[in-house]
């Protein structure tokens, strides 16, 4: 059996921070997992710096103005892991924080980020590409929790759809995601024909593909097979998740690009911005 030992989950001065820390707690209660939380937003004299060169006054204004947003957030943490008789380490950094978050998840099994809307002004202290850049960056699986609703980690990977394409993203995001598939009620695979490549026979005849790689892990997998790719495989994969009930979309992560100005690819880029429920993903 596949298991996780170590959780991180990225806390912000957004609100929905505690929302993921209690996801986060849960997850790692069933798994008996050690949960760090880290708390990383860009500082305001990262933001201001001319502002930190000028007026003693204003400067100050502006550390204590991070000062208290930190403490909040801190306060929220305390409180929310009282309330769950939870065991979690607070971390915090206050500089570079894709960076930071994506160095700390390499010494984790599985990162929760939020899920952020690039069409909003960031007012938690994030970049608008925060998500994607630390999914790319770090080489971990990270399980996105969407902004609406309020997802419960007793239902966290009850129906789960696995995005499946025969690339390295998507080997990445089934085996950071094996954990929670072996304790699924059901799992489905959707993947198109034309670049999954991956129907051949052993010596007795059998598949050698995605649902028998699954069922060597004591996963039993429903594939969803077709012929034609969608004009939108995004919208296509969400709406496959609303109609058989799913509560969790496992995929890869597609993304090019130099320095931070990432291009993710179509798919995964409608995930982001209009997902409805978790989605892990790997690149």
């Amino acid at each position: 059996m596949s298991a996780l030992r170590s959780l991180l989950v990225h806390l912000d001065a957004s609100e929905r921070a505690e929302e993921r820390l209690r996801v986060a707690i849960g997850l790692a209660r069933v798994h008996r997992a050690e949960l760090t939380a880290m708390y990383a937003v860009s500082s305001i004299a990262a933001e201001y710096p001319f502002a930190m060169v000028g007026d003693p006054t204003t400067t100050t204004a502006l550390l204590d103005a991070e000062a208290e947003i930190r403490q909040r957030a801190r306060f929220g943490f305390d409180r929310v892991v009282a309330e769950s008789d939870a065991k979690a380490t607070w971390i915090e950094v206050d500089l570079q924080a894709e960076r930071a978050v994506s160095r700390q998840s390499r010494y984790a099994d599985l990162l929760v980020l939020g899920q952020q809307d690039p069409d909003v002004a960031s007012s938690d202290g994030l970049s608008p590409r925060f998500v994607e850049s630390v999914l790319i960056d770090s080489g971990r699986g990270a399980l996105v929790i969407p902004r609406v609703g309020r997802p419960s980690s007793s239902t966290i990977g009850k129906i789960v759809v696995i995005a499946w394409k025969n690339t390295r993203e998507s080997a990445r995001a089934l085996g950071a995601s094996l954990a929670l598939l072996q304790g699924a009620e059901r799992v489905h695979v959707v993947c198109w024909d034309d670049d999954s490549g991956d129907r051949r026979s052993d010596d007795t005849g059998g598949p050698i593909d995605i649902e028998r790689y699954l069922a060597l892990h004591d996963v039993t997998a429903t594939p969803h097979r077709h012929r034609s790719v969608p004009a939108d495989v995004g919208g296509a994969l969400l709406s496959f998740c609303a109609d058989v009930g799913a509560d969790l979309l496992v995929m890869g992560c597609y993304g090019h690009g130099r320095a931070r100005e990432w291009v993710l690819g179509g798919a995964t880029r409608t995930v982001l911005r209009s997902m409805t429920l978790p989605v892990l993903l790997a690149h």
